[in-house]
C-alpha cells in the first residue's frame, strides 16, 4: 500500500467518525428539543413529534452503524435514504421560514442549507463500498471467527 493510498484511507475513516459524531450529537438533539424539530416537519407527515422521534432514532442507529465494519454499507445505505426522507422538513422549513433554536435565523440561511443535503447525500454515499473493503473489516472479521472457535 502507498503512502498517498494509506493516508487518504486514514482521511476517510476520520471523515467517517467525524460524520457519526455529528449524526449522534443530532440525533441526541431529537431527544432532547424535540418541540424544535417538531416545528418544521410539514403538516401532511402526520404525528409531527413521532416523525421527530423516528428520524432521531435512525439517526443515531444509522450514525453508530457505520462505525461497524460489517454493517456499515448498510448504515451507509440507511443514511442516504434518512437524508432524502428528511429533506421535505428542510424544503418546508426554507419556505415558511421556520426559526429553529440553535441556528441563526435568517430566511436566506434557510435557502442556503438546502443544497448541503446533498454534500450529507455524497458523505453517506462514500462508505457504500462492499464490507470486505472496509479498513479493518478484516480484522475485526478475524476477531469475530476466532472468538467463535474457542
Amino acid at each position: 500500500m502507498t503512502s498517498n493510498h494509506s493516508t487518504s484511507l486514514r482521511l476517510k475513516e476520520i471523515w467517517r467518525v467525524i460524520l457519526s459524531v455529528a449524526l449522534i450529537v443530532v440525533g441526541i438533539t431529537h431527544f432532547v428539543k424535540p418541540e424544535e424539530y417538531a416545528k418544521i416537519v410539514p403538516p401532511q407527515f402526520g404525528d409531527k413529534f413521532a416523525m421527530v422521534y423516528i428520524s432521531g432514532f435512525f439517526e443515531i442507529l444509522g450514525a453508530v452503524g457505520l462505525l461497524i465494519p460489517f454493517v456499515s454499507v448498510a448504515a451507509a445505505w440507511g443514511l442516504i435514504a434518512l437524508f432524502i426522507a428528511v429533506f421535505p422538513a428542510n424544503i418546508y422549513q426554507a419556505i415558511h421560514s421556520i426559526p429553529i433554536e440553535g441556528i441563526p435565523h435568517h430566511p436566506l440561511l434557510y435557502w442556503f442549507r438546502l443544497p448541503f443535503q446533498a454534500v450529507f447525500i455524497a458523505w453517506a454515499w462514500w462508505y457504500t463500498r462492499k464490507p470486505e473493503e472496509q479498513p479493518g473489516a478484516s480484522s475485526v472479521a478475524s476477531q469475530v471467527e476466532s472468538s467463535f472457535n474457542r
